[in-house]
């Protein structure tokens, strides 16, 4: 029985890595999954104790590296995360191991092996194939306190200003139109498509999710408000406080009425001001 701790705050992207686990790696016992650093620290504290940790770098309420900083962490671990070419490079530099959002099946199915390659003298099932392979071959590295340190300090430098995107290029019709950022009020997703709402108020279709437009675009002008919105500072027109210590953004131009009012998740609140008042 292999026990997986799923630590990852996009309900599709943990339903997707749950579907696929319950098809290759049974028989499975599934804790979480944890939508926060604090969640995770509290499912880890609590126990019982995962074989391995699937964990998200960007969750709600910070890095998740930052969990390693609450408790020991003892176990393998496999990180996932959309495309960021700052992360991959920390990776990299140090060795961890990571599957790229959306998983993919196969990639998956490898890390898995492995994982089973190294936990197999605690299942007492050793075999022949893993026997003739090496230490290096069959372990991943340990995240210890330095290496944890060196991934924290390379994932929060700021990433130079020519990474992040300039312009989106959509299509109207048969025809394609680059969008300006300058010109991009926020995004929000819609019946699991993505939009972009423009400041002329004009609705484009995406071929990103929030999470990647998060990797892309300048963290000083865009804020993740919830799972639903991504927004630019200056389409902000009013905060207002909201119930159970939430607050609530007025956006221009004015989403969809059927959206609701657009709210900051309240594990966000503290770091939306942060943000505000920097």
């Amino acid at each position: 029985m292999l026990r997986a701790l799923l630590v990852e705050d996009e309900p599709l992207a943990a339903r997707r890595l749950t579907s696929l686990l319950l098809k290759h790696a049974a028989p499975l016992e599934l804790l979480g999954p944890a939508e926060s650093v604090a969640q995770a620290v509290a499912l880890l504290r609590a126990g019982p104790a995962p074989d391995v940790l699937f964990l998200d770098i960007h969750l709600a309420d910070g890095l998740s590296f930052e969990l390693f900083e609450q408790v020991a962490v003892t176990c393998p671990v496999i990180f996932t995360t959309a495309y960021d070419q700052y992360a991959l490079r920390a990776f990299k530099v140090n060795s961890v191991d990571y599957l790229l959002k959306p998983i993919d099946e196969a990639e998956l199915v490898a890390a898995l092996s492995k994982l089973r390659q190294r936990l197999e003298p605690d299942f007492g099932t050793k075999s022949s194939v893993s026997s003739t392979k090496s230490a290096a071959e069959t372990s991943a590295p340990a995240l210890d306190a330095v290496t944890v340190a060196a991934l924290l300090q390379q994932l929060r430098q700021p990433a130079p200003a020519a990474s992040y995107k300039s312009q989106f290029v959509v299509r109207v019709g048969e025809h394609l139109k680059v969008v300006p950022v300058e010109q991009v009020a926020y995004f929000f997703s819609l019946e699991k498509t993505t939009l972009l709402q423009s400041t002329d108020g004009r609705k484009y279709v995406v071929d990103y999710t929030l999470e990647q437009l998060e990797n892309v675009l300048d963290p000083g002008q865009f804020f993740r408000l919830n799972r639903a919105f991504l927004a630019r500072q200056a389409a902000i027109q009013d905060i207002i406080h909201y119930t159970n210590s939430r607050l609530q953004t007025v956006l221009h131009p004015a989403p969809p009425a059927s959206e609701g009012p657009v709210l900051v998740s309240r594990e966000k609140v503290s770091v939306f001001k942060s943000w505000l008042d920097r």
